[in-house]
């Protein structure tokens, strides 16, 4: 059977999560059904009227909410940090434009029996880029992610990520090393030889293209959210917006839906199932306050039941050892 493996270290402030996805699919998503309504109406609001069904469809565009001046607030979270201004709206745009891949996919537009969960995802989504981005060997502070002065990789080369076992579908370039890249990293050879079909650019053979687009970087990252880690088991992008079925193990893992579920998914027991705990409540807070900057009550957020994965126990063990 396949299986995630995961490596983490601790920086002064949070955990910097390592956790490596296996999709056993060359290609798992569906595009979304669009929204057919009785009269017109925009993602702007939170409900569409005319529409019924619990089947997820999509309508409109992440930028028709999501602003530039949105970004820029959510990148310094509140803090004195003066923001470049021509930084933060050129990665806006890079988000924008990889958002764009994936919203026929239902990414930032999805509708679910009315309800809207598009600005929401979002804000989860950047939530945990704002809690993986790396400055050196540690998890990026705000500060530092505001001036521009962190990278949308894992500083380790002490390994190579190259597992053996899927050299032969995804054989390891020479000299090439698949450590931890993009704003919510992807890891091991096998993940970037799937990417690479996803996404169609070589990144098995040129890794570095992560590294130096950051347009890339962001659809690699949403690649990661919205594929299954295994077949059988669904997506963050599924968890959040809450299509999926639960299983009987889902029930006895005290498994549920929403913005909690999306930590156990990326990141297993290394923040799920240990009650309360700083990594997990830094990565909450972080979402209430990006929601709070996007203009959404935090009341849609539910429940701390809903926000937490304290008590979720992780389909995906963590791995100390490597290939």
């Amino acid at each position: 059977m396949l299986h995630a493996k995961m490596e983490y270290k601790w920086s002064l402030i949070i955990l910097a999560f390592v956790l490596v996805p296996v999709n056993c699919n060359n290609s798992s998503l569906e595009k979304c059904y669009h929204c057919n309504t009785n009269a017109e109406a925009s993602t702007q609001g939170r409900q569409l009227e005319g529409m019924s069904g619990h089947k997820p469809c999509c309508k409109g565009e992440v930028h028709e909410y999501f602003k530039s001046t949105h970004y820029k607030k959510t990148i310094s979270k509140g803090n004195s940090v003066e923001v470049h201004e021509s930084s933060s709206y050129e990665e806006y745009h890079s988000f924008i434009s990889a958002c764009a891949h994936y919203q026929p996919y239902g990414f930032g537009n999805t509708y679910i029996n009315g309800n809207f969960f598009g600005d929401m995802e979002v804000a989860a989504f950047l939530a945990h880029v704002g809690s993986t981005i790396y400055c050196g060997n540690q998890v990026a502070t705000m500060e530092q992610l505001a001036q521009g002065s962190c990278y949308n990789k894992e500083m380790n080369f002490n390994l190579n990520y190259c597992d053996e076992h899927y050299t032969n579908i995804y054989p390891c370039a020479p000299g090439v090393a698949y450590y931890g890249r993009g704003f919510l990293p992807i890891y091991w050879n096998y993940n970037y030889g799937i990417a690479s079909k996803d996404l169609n650019v070589d990144l098995l053979s040129h890794p570095e293209y992560i590294e130096q687009n950051k347009t890339l970087a962001f659809q690699v990252s949403l690649w990661r959210w919205m594929t299954p880690t295994k077949e059988d088991q669904p997506s963050a992008h599924n968890v959040f917006i809450g299509y999926m079925e639960p299983t009987k193990n889902d029930t006895l893992a005290n498994g549920v839906s929403g913005f909690g579920a999306t930590m156990k998914v990326l990141y297993g027991d290394l923040v799920c199932g240990q009650d309360d705990n700083e990594s997990m409540n830094n990565i909450i807070s972080n979402y209430l306050q990006y929601l709070a900057t996007m203009g959404v009550a935090q009341e849609e957020a539910r429940s701390q039941e809903v926000l937490s994965c304290a008590k979720q126990v992780a389909s995906n063990p963590s791995f100390s050892s490597y290939p």
